[in-house]
Parts: C-alpha cells; structure tokens; sequence
C-alpha cells in the first residue's frame, strides 16, 4: 500500500516527545544511518506524486487506469458463489498436456460469458501513414470489446491488423477517431501516463522477444523489476505464474534450452505477471506445430476465464472455425464483420 504522508496522529504522537530529545534532535549531525531512511522517505512522497498501480488488480488507486469504479473493484473480489478476483491466476491450475481439439474449447451453447463494462471502444478510428495518404491503414472502426472477451482478428496480410494490434497499446496514434483502452483516450493521453497504460495491456509475441541471456525466472522477472516491484513481490508471483504456464521445473533455462512451446509460455508469463485485464496476442501460434498451438490456445482460454480480455490475430482457419469465438474482420484496413461466435470466412 502506498504511503502518502504521516497522518495527523502520527505528527502529535511524535510531538509529544520531550522538549530535550526535540534539542538534542534538532542540532545533532545526520548519521550515516538516518540518511538513508531520509533518502528513502524522500523518494517515497516523490513517488506518491505519480498514479499509484495496486498490486493486485492493477488498478490506479487515485486514478483508475483499468476504467472501473469502486464498486466494479469490489465486486472483482472474491464473492459469495467463490468466484475470483478476474486479474487472480493463484486458483488456475497449471497447464498440462494438449489433448483434444480446438473444438473442445468452443463456447457451449448454454454458457454465458460473464462479462464486465467495456475496456476497448473505437469510433470512427482512422489511420493514414504519411508514405499511403490515399489508402488508409484503418479506415472509420467502430466497435466496442468488453471485459472478460474472448476475439479472433482475422484478415490477409496487408488487412491492417498490426496497425490495429500497435495502436491498442499505443506504438502509433489514430490520424481521427476516437480510441479508448482502458479508460484512457490514446489521442490525447500525455506521454508521461503512457507506461502506466501499458501495464493493463499485456502483449504476446509470434517470435516470442525472450532476452536470450536471462532464464525463464530472470525474463518474467524483468517484467516486474522494469516497474519497480520489490524482490518479495518477485519471488511470490513469478514461480505462481510459471508453474501456471506449466514450466515450474524450467525456471532456471535459458531460451535456447527450450523448445518454441516452452518459449511462447514464457512469453504468455511474462505478460501476465502483471495482471493486465488486457491480452493481446499477435500470431502466438504462428512458428509452432499443431499440437503445441492447440495447448498454447488452451492456456489462453484458461486466463480469459479468470476475467482477462484476450484479442488474438491469427492466420489459422481451423483453430478459428473450431472455436466459435467472436470474429473481427478486417480487409484493405475496413472492418467488414463482425461476429458472434464467428468463423474465419464467411458462413456458406
């Protein structure tokens, strides 16, 4: 919990000291001792100046970056029904073996996804790069993606969806249009707010991105170290993420001592050791075999059931078309369907 400031109690309980110990304090020389405690006091009320990220649900306690207001965080609480907190993987189990189908992890028809207010919304987004001015990259997207979604994006090469994928965490910024993720308006948020943005927006990689000299323990940790947790924090949450992913007896490998599914779950853990209520995965599946897809696909249909929003951009029909997720299509950077437990193509 962030400390603000001695409260008032604190200041006459520390004023009711004697007046000789306040003389003897008040000309006596710092020690070596009492400057860094000065040091680290100092620093904490010029932290205490920034938005402050809970650890928990990466909510920003003074101003909400997730969008939710208090009752939202509440009722992310555990309830009475013994439902989790949406952003919690403690109660997940731990990935095992593919088995199966893409089919096994379809919607059933009787099951509602429980989902919450919505953490992406576009309206008449566009986007124009300098060297294309006549062929825009997006071209007027409007839709809206609630909590707790699960989508596909799908489209040809050149449909713009890395334009779509940049533009949610903010590499580039809409021409026009309005673009909200996570509460903030990507066109005019301040530079200074964009780090703490991206901490509700987990991103997974096709080629992965894995620090090549650090192991699976060091480079989800760098996640969590880059935003300033503390070694307790560190040593709690990376093994509960990584026996997650399944790679509890790998934590000490280096990249190329695994294998390219065992790299992507790395990946996957490194994304959400944070928490992020946001997931966006471009092509995870896209350098792995059919099988390692399929159990790459069931690890992120377990995380979306604690809460999380998970938008994937693939090429594969067949994990779509089995599935029966929503479908966002795109084709020459319009948004041509959108749909309910969807397919790739059109439905004949």
């Amino acid at each position: 919990m962030a400390i603000f400031g001695k409260s008032s109690r604190g200041a006459h309980a520390a004023g009711g000291r004697s007046s000789k110990s306040r003389g003897q304090s008040a000309h006596a020389p710092q020690s070596n001792e009492q400057r860094p405690a000065n040091d680290s006091r100092m620093a904490r009320q010029m932290d205490a100046r920034l938005p402050r990220i809970d650890a928990e649900s990466n909510v920003d306690v003074r101003r909400n970056v997730a969008g939710a207001t208090g009752r939202q965080r509440q009722a992310a609480q555990p309830n009475q029904t013994g439902q989790m907190n949406p952003l919690s993987t403690s109660s997940m189990p731990a990935a095992t073996e593919a088995v199966g189908s893409y089919a096994d992890l379809a919607l059933d028809e009787n099951a509602k996804q429980n989902l919450g207010p919505v953490v992406i919304s576009m309206r008449n987004v566009t986007k124009v790069y300098p060297a294309q001015p006549n062929r825009p990259a997006l071209a007027n997207i409007t839709l809206d993606i609630r909590s707790g979604e699960f989508l596909f994006l799908v489209g040809h090469s050149g449909s713009g969806k890395s334009t779509f994928i940049r533009m949610l965490n903010r590499e580039i910024v809409p021409t026009s249009g309005e673009l909200v993720v996570a509460g903030e308006n990507l066109r005019t948020i301040k530079n200074w707010r964009i780090p703490y943005l991206r901490r509700s927006v987990g991103c997974v990689f096709q080629d992965f991105k894995l620090l090549p000299n650090k192991t699976a323990f060091e480079n989800v940790a760098f996640a969590l170290e880059v935003i300033g947790k503390s070694r307790h924090v560190i040593r709690t949450q990376v093994p509960e993420v990584l026996r997650l992913v399944g790679l509890e007896d790998k934590m000490d490998k280096l990249p190329d001592q695994l294998s390219g599914g065992e790299q992507q779950r790395v990946s996957i853990a490194r994304s959400i050791v944070n928490r992020p209520p946001i997931l966006i995965c471009d092509e995870p599946t896209g350098n792995l075999d059919p099988q390692t897809s399929l159990g790459i696909m069931r690890l992120l249909e377990r995380i979306n059931r604690t809460g999380t929003t998970i938008l994937v951009a693939t090429h594969d029909r067949e994990m779509v078309d089995q599935m029966r997720r929503r479908v966002l299509a795109l084709e020459n950077g319009t948004l041509v369907r959108d749909q309910k437990k969807g397919v790739y193509g059109y439905d004949v």
